[in-house]
């Protein structure tokens, strides 16, 4: 279990007054600080801020004052998203010349303004661009389970701090898979909320029409919490298409009776290893679970997916590599300059099949609530590692850890990554997806809180 209260119990520590929001900042800074040299989650910390918040929170208590629902709690935000008077790097060493941000993003904003308390920035894969966080720039985020091991990525970082104990929770992003995987690597909670769900303003961009934001949290009931302050539509935001907020807590049913749970067969078996196959054969039973549903297209989803993260990503990032290639992070700029040079052909005819794809997608939630993947095929490998082993085929490393998360994230579906611990792995987790229709992250939730307290989806002490 996690050396820290968890996000729910800090939460509910500070609004009962059994703990001061000072106190609770201290433990996490103190904890920063005993663990950053060997996870290497922060690019940028702000402890003297922090504990002016901290200091506001304590001063509102005092006066008798309203306090939010996540007040006192320490979070930090993957390094795209904007902080005010911070330069926003986007992991890169090409935004460095940048000029500070003039906001908050709105998301950081919208967790201050619920209480939270911001400490400082994560390590990610440069311009979100990579599902390992090796970032040549700022040094690789280490696996707290196994320093020396990948945290995943891109939002790295993010899973990482939480896994650590630094922070009870983070925010991050996820195009192809940048939340799951970090939640499955590092064996924390993680969501990927609907496409459009949530504000992307103030957040750096990699594909615009994939992005997704969304929380990483050290318990399924703070996760909630989070999602929750986390809503609201954006009228300033165009690719926010949340119009009414769906308050995630209320509608948490503490049983799993009657929601129609599937095991995603074909794709997703044939590209996970046998632990991740427990992981989810684990994550059926405790959901009562047992029929196997086909995901329409997976592998052409798949496909579509890069072409799409090519294409709007080296366009987004054309004149910088006509200036400035050299001072990209090695293991991105060969993708970002291919992409630039990709027919346009090839990206129409991905959107055009985007449009088939969803809606095949979408049918499946006609018969269920929820279908459960495995979101990475293997535990996180070593450092440096550029080949896997998936049930005896060998596949390059790090775009193929996202075979089982991209076909979901280009169908737009909601997604909460579960922490689980199969056996084979030497003690390192491997994450399940739980996937519902869009706008329905409430039966994902729901789902998950089954897991934890059926206790097989939980976080475990690191190995620090």
């Amino acid at each position: 279990m996690p050396l820290t209260p968890s996000l729910s119990q800090i939460a509910q520590a500070v609004a009962s007054g059994q703990r001061s929001a000072s106190e609770v900042l201290e433990a996490c800074i103190a904890r920063i600080e005993a663990t950053e040299a060997r996870v290497n989650a922060f690019t940028g910390t702000r402890f003297e801020a922090a504990r002016a918040q901290a200091a506001q929170v304590d001063a509102q208590r005092a006066r008798g004052e309203p306090l939010g629902p996540l007040a006192g709690v320490p979070f930090a935000v993957k390094n795209l998203f904007d902080i005010a008077g911070e330069v926003t790097l986007a992991g890169s060493r090409v935004n460095r010349s940048n000029p500070p941000a003039t906001a908050d993003a709105v998301l950081v904003q919208r967790l201050q303004d619920s209480g939270a308390v911001l400490v400082g920035s994560l390590n990610m894969d440069e311009y979100a661009y990579g599902f390992t966080t090796e970032n040549t720039h700022y040094g690789p985020c280490h696996n707290p389970h196994r320093p020396g091991h990948v945290a995943g990525g891109s939002s790295g970082g993010s899973g990482a701090a939480v896994a650590a104990g630094q922070v009870p929770l983070t925010l991050g992003s996820d195009t192809n898979g940048s939340i799951r995987v970090p939640s499955s690597f590092c064996g924390v909670w993680g969501l990927k909320p609907t496409f459009g769900r949530l504000s992307r303003r103030g957040s750096y961009p990699f594909v615009n029409s994939i992005d997704h934001l969304g929380p990483f949290a050290d318990d399924l009931d703070g996760l909630a919490l989070a999602y929750d302050a986390l809503q609201g539509p954006d009228p300033l935001d165009p690719g926010c298409f949340a119009t009414t907020v769906q308050a995630a807590v209320p509608k948490l049913d503490l049983g799993v009776d009657g929601l129609r749970v599937g095991l995603l067969g074909g794709y997703f078996v044939e590209h996970a290893s046998a632990p991740a196959r427990e992981a989810v054969a684990t994550a059926a039973a405790a959901l009562g679970a047992s029929a196997t549903v086909e995901w329409p297209l997976a592998a052409q989803a798949r496909a579509a997916a890069f072409i799409t993260s090519a294409s709007e990503g080296g366009a987004l990032h054309l004149q910088r590599l006509r200036t400035q290639a050299a001072d990209f992070e090695p293991l991105s700029v060969d993708r970002f300059i291919s992409g630039a040079l990709q027919p346009a052909a090839w990206y129409v005819r991905a959107q055009r099949f985007r449009r088939v794809y969803r809606d095949a997608v979408n049918a499946l939630f006609q018969n269920w609530d929820v279908l459960i993947a495995p979101a990475t095929p293997v535990a996180a490998p070593a450092i440096g590692t550029e080949w896997i082993e998936i049930n005896g085929q060998r596949f390059p490393c790090r775009p193929s850890i996202g075979l089982l998360t991209q076909p979901i994230s280009f169908a737009g579906c909601p997604v909460v990554a579960a922490p689980m611990w199969p056996t084979g792995t030497d003690g390192l987790p491997i994450g399940v997806q739980l996937i519902a229709a869009p706008w329905r992250e409430d039966l994902a939730l729901r789902a998950g809180r089954a897991l934890a307290r059926a206790g097989v989806a939980h976080l475990k002490e690191p190995a620090l």
